[in-house]
């Protein structure tokens, strides 16, 4: 795993209070989203498809470090739009950094040779620069040449003065294992701590939807991409059970309130991927009006086809602590590559166009 021991013992010690506290429903990670503007216009996200005057909104430093005491998650990720494009950032990172908290500050790195000197090395601050597969692959998913050599030039330069730096990578249709494995291979000799890795999710407003992979393809995916890693030295920045649960070995159900988002409209229900279900103003409203049994990928068309980290790495945790010695075994022995996967549920509702007649509708009968 890519998390040095420090963040590793924090994380551990902040789970095992909530536990003793009897509490249900925590957060582990607040995704905190101080803007939607963004200095590129990638395939598969919908951010920038808002109005202007959306664009234009920020959080104010108070609105941000108010959210991180609010939430008390022990890490905080800071999403886009394009972080480094906010005139506060440096104010809103170094804020953060005080209440030792561990920051993953995302970007895709096109701002970050001008703006790097702005922040300081800290065992609280990671750079989480975006990359999607190698040149050829990245560049296309960004939607603009060029991208990849300047990312790859500002990890360097960041790697240089000290910083911790992970690749968030997002893995799209018409992903190969073997570059996949290449690409991981690259970014291991860059010297970056870590990779978060996951298949991308078909947000609504995404301009392309033909770009995500699904289903049985995504475990095939991974299934190809463990099987070559089985001699390597990558550092995922994962628990072993979530990268199970890609490579089809776990059933698990995704974890909303784990990851809670605060954006320029409020809190989000019920989590960083789906924008239409309504926002409010605390973090307790947040956990106590959403309706969390609707969401799912069994209980919501929309969340049928996600297995995105922001969701299940929180499960997968949840998973590890009730049963240490499963997860002790899949860290070591990596994730099951062959054989059948595991059987999920099956889904409460059709996808439209599965409906052929009125008899494929369910229907659920109360006891």
């Amino acid at each position: 795993m890519g998390v040095p021991l420090r963040q590793q013992m924090a994380v551990g010690s902040y789970l095992i209070k909530q536990k003793l506290k009897g509490i249900k429903k925590y957060p582990l990670v607040l995704m905190l989203e101080p803007l939607y503007r963004c200095n590129l216009a990638c395939a598969g996200c919908g951010k920038i498809e808002h109005p202007k005057e959306i664009l234009d909104k920020r959080l104010s430093v108070k609105e941000c470090l108010d959210a991180v005491d609010e939430c008390g998650a022990p890490m905080v990720s800071i999403p886009g739009g394009e972080p480094l494009i906010h005139k506060e950032m440096p104010q809103i990172v170094a804020g953060i950094v005080a209440k030792k908290k561990f920051v993953y500050l995302c970007t895709n790195a096109l701002l970050l040779k001008k703006k790097i000197d702005d922040y300081t090395p800290s065992p609280y601050l990671t750079f989480s620069i975006h990359l999607d597969g190698v040149k050829e692959r990245h560049d296309n998913s960004v939607c603009q040449d060029g991208v990849f050599d300047i990312a790859v030039e500002a990890i360097k330069l960041a790697l240089g003065k000290g910083f911790r730096v992970n690749i968030n990578c997002t893995l799209f249709q018409g992903e190969n294992a073997e570059e996949v494995a290449e690409f991981l291979d690259y970014v291991t000799e860059l010297g970056v701590e870590g990779v978060t890795i996951a298949p991308g999710f078909s947000y609504e407003h995404a301009p392309k939807q033909d770009v995500f992979i699904k289903g049985k393809d995504v475990k095939d995916l991974f299934r190809g991409i463990f099987s070559i890693g089985k001699n390597k030295k990558w550092k995922l920045n994962h628990s072993s059970l979530y990268l199970d649960f890609l490579a089809g070995n776990q059933a698990y159900e995704c974890t909303p309130w784990g990851n809670p988002t605060l954006s320029v409209f409020g809190w989000q229900k019920p989590c960083y991927l789906l924008a239409d279900e309504g926002y409010v103003d605390t973090f307790q409203e947040l956990l106590d009006t959403t309706p969390w049994e609707k969401y799912g990928s069994v209980h919501n068309p929309k969340c049928a086809n996600c297995m995105a980290h922001c969701g299940y790495e929180a499960t997968a945790v949840e998973d590890m602590l009730a049963h240490p010695l499963k997860g002790m075994m899949v860290s070591l022995r990596g994730p099951k590559t062959t054989g059948d996967m595991v059987e999920v549920p099956a889904p409460e509702f059709v996808e439209p166009d599965e409906i052929k007649s009125i008899s494929d509708i369910p229907v659920k009968v109360e006891s």
